[in-house]
């Protein structure tokens, strides 16, 4: 009893909850909930619709390609206050399986916890750093080994980092001349 009235007083409160969704629908939920906040009442009480997400780089062939990764594949983490028919709405979006909540049938959605919220804002957050900054480790002299590429296995020094290109220029010796080569940093590694 003490429970349904703590429930019922936190009704009004904005709080963040998590949708299951079909794996692999995620962005649609959130593209449908984002035209909803939008364009009816439901944006009164829906705040945020998040997907985080983590950048990826991967090479191949040579070449360095970012792709965006699901972090939580299934789920779409809102910021709403669930109260009357929000919950119905929510439940009932296209690719919506439900909110994660306890394990009776008959339990309200659970809201993340503060430290559960700041964790996954900040995992968001991190994850929207540049990739500049993986470059900027790198500094003009210091010496690296190829370690991808027709010349793995060359050592080299760095002449010049290129933040905006995304390249490193390392002069390595071949046949004892020196020689500029231009190469993406997960090309090379310290030594």
């Amino acid at each position: 009893m003490a429970e349904e009235i703590a429930n019922r007083n936190n009704a009004g409160a904005r709080k963040w909850y998590v949708l299951r969704a079909i794996s692999g629908k995620e962005a649609k939920v959130k593209e449908v909930l984002d035209a909803a906040i939008k364009n009816t009442d439901l944006g009164r009480y829906v705040f945020q619709v998040l997907i985080p997400t983590e950048k990826v780089v991967t090479t191949r062939n040579g070449k360095r390609a970012v792709k965006e990764r699901t972090l939580y594949s299934g789920y779409v983490f809102i910021e709403a206050t669930l109260t009357g028919e929000v919950i119905y709405e929510l439940r009932n979006t296209t690719n919506v399986i439900d909110f994660l909540r306890g394990r009776a049938k008959t339990s309200e959605p659970e809201s993340l916890r503060e430290e559960e919220v700041m964790r996954m804002l900040g995992a968001a957050d991190e994850l929207q750093q540049p990739l500049d900054e993986q470059l900027s480790e790198y500094k003009v002299g210091e010496s690296v080994k190829v370690i991808f590429g027709p010349f793995s296995g060359f050592r080299g020094v760095i002449k010049e980092v290129n933040n905006e290109r995304q390249k490193i220029k390392v002069e390595v010796k071949i046949f004892d001349r020196p020689t500029d080569l231009e190469l993406e940093h997960s090309q090379v590694e310290r030594e």
